[in-house]
């Protein structure tokens, strides 16, 4: 088995989990930023690169960890030179170019991952294990919250350039949301205080409202605050016959509130320290292309997000509701194209798949 090479496109924070879980894998590491790279490379063993066409040149698959705005150019550019590519979220800046990606990806025959990582995260995963199971019932409402310190880096406050805390922070849970509920067809979102002059303000909060095609409606809180306020994430999920939620502020504990069976002794989960959902994550990643299976995320995944998020700003804009995956309104057009293609778009239909163990 030849040994997976691998180049990381970016140097910020969320590199460092990304290199966290390569070098755990053992793969020959490269990198290339425009500011850092000598730093990763320096901690994580991997070799420091000029630049990105001679990084995309000497690896397998390229982990593209860039500001938002570059993702659909890096990914592009690694898909036309025939290499698989692992997507920091957003999938791209809009949605018309995450349509854009997948279908190169998929007419060049390689694999795209889109690394919406709250999937990996164990309590989310047993409360979707849960949904699937009947356990609460017939999913009925969903509440997200998302709430910590706003960025310090300057691209993250302006929407144009892909930022803003529904393409960056509320899109963790609008993913979830859909892998929870299925598809949306309608959305509806507000901000306080509103973005003016593409300049979104801090601290900020938005509050968006999906109407899912099964009736499910799903509440998705994100918030940036001040400078020190911890991160906090947590969901509820509640069913015809109950609920499960989990809160990190609480602990890391998914609790169940349901009809117990007569026969259980015990209604909650077992618990177990979970993994770096990174590393569980890009493990799947990689274990898809060489087993030649889909993984937990999708390419259409990384298209629906991008396009509710862009949904909901127009309906910011808007100051209304639009409709999404068939009839648009209110300047939602292109996103509402943007999920009926993205319903037509798997990652099950690619034909060939590079191999990158033999």
């Amino acid at each position: 088995m030849s040994i997976l090479k691998v180049g990381l496109i970016g140097a910020g924070g969320i590199s460092r989990v990304h290199a966290d879980a390569w070098r755990a894998l053992g793969v020959e590491g490269y990198v290339t930023s425009l500011d850092g790279a000598d730093e990763i490379a320096a901690e994580y063993g991997f070799v420091q690169v000029a630049d990105v066409d001679t990084l995309i040149e000497r690896v397998d698959l390229v982990d593209i960890v860039t500001p938002s705005s570059t993702h659909a150019d890096f990914a592009l550019r690694a898909i036309a030179r025939g290499r698989d590519v692992i997507c920091e979220k957003p999938l791209a800046a809009t949605a018309d170019a995450a349509v854009e990606v997948a279908r190169a990806a998929e007419a060049a025959g390689v694999r795209l991952f889109p690394a919406h990582v709250v999937r990996y995260m164990g309590e989310y995963e047993r409360i979707k294990q849960g949904i699937d199971a009947g356990r609460i019932g017939t999913l009925a409402v969903q509440r997200f919250h998302r709430a910590g310190s706003a960025p310090q880096t300057p691209w993250f406050f302006s929407e144009r350039a892909g930022g803003g805390v529904i393409r960056d922070l509320a899109i963790h849970d609008i993913d979830q949301a859909m892998w929870f509920a299925g598809d949306v067809t309608q959305v509806y979102a507000v901000q306080n205080p509103p973005t003016v002059g593409d300049r979104v303000p801090a601290p900020v909060t938005a509050h968006i409202v999906l109407t899912h095609a099964n009736g499910v409606i799903s509440h998705i809180h994100a918030s940036w605050g001040l400078p020190g306020i911890p991160f906090r994430t947590s969901v509820e999920v509640a069913g015809s016959e109950g609920r499960l939620r989990y809160d990190s502020a609480e602990d890391r504990t998914l609790r169940t509130d349901a009809v117990v069976d007569s026969a259980a002794t015990d209604y909650l989960p077992p618990m177990s320290p979970q993994d770096s959902p990174y590393y569980a994550e890009i493990t799947d990643f990689v274990a898809a292309i060489r087993e030649r299976r889909d993984a937990r995320v999708a390419p259409v995944d990384g298209i629906r997000a991008v396009a509710v998020a862009e949904a909901a700003y127009a309906s910011i804009a808007a100051g209304a509701p639009v409709e999404v995956g068939g009839r648009s309104a209110h300047g939602a057009d292109r996103a509402s194209d943007a999920v009926a293609v993205a319903a037509s778009t798997s990652a099950a239909s690619v034909a060939s798949i590079e191999e990158v163990a033999r």
